[in-house]
């Protein structure tokens, strides 16, 4: 099995291929096109310069490459207490990617939040503070 070869190269000295590949992808995961060919067609390439690029040619996006972290917290079962966390990770610049609850035992809800955190303005010590400073949270675990 050979090893994957990848170069971090600026878009601009790229051949326009290369660009109109991207953008026929970002036309299928949007939306805009139902198909590759209409895909393709939309990008004005060929269908078959789609197929032979498509799996070689991806656009460098910095917030996929930055740090996710996984918060896992027990809270009251009252109502608002997910808000005021959610709310909380917003006012610290925490990106919410995932929530996922349990239903509540025994008045306790077990939930598990994945979130980008390099752009939060607080470090994991001081965001692990201030949710467990929140009304209804019972416990906080972090894992980078």
């Amino acid at each position: 099995m050979s090893k994957l070869n990848y170069v971090l190269v600026n878009a601009k000295i790229l051949p326009d291929i290369y660009k109109k590949v991207l953008n026929a992808k970002e036309y299928l995961a949007s939306g805009d096109a139902k198909n590759a060919t209409q895909a393709a067609k939309m990008a004005n390439i060929s269908r078959s310069a789609y197929y032979k690029y498509k799996d070689s040619v991806f656009e460098y996006n910095p917030e996929n490459s930055q740090e996710i972290a996984t918060l896992s917290l027990k809270l009251i079962d009252t109502k608002g207490v997910l808000s005021a966390v959610t709310n909380e990770l917003y006012v610290v610049g925490a990106n919410v990617l995932s929530i996922n609850q349990v239903i509540p035992q025994n008045g306790i809800a077990d939930v598990t939040l994945t979130m980008r955190i390099a752009e939060m303005s607080v470090s994991i010590d001081d965001l692990t503070e201030k949710l467990k400073n929140v009304n209804g949270v019972k416990s906080v675990i972090i894992k980078i």
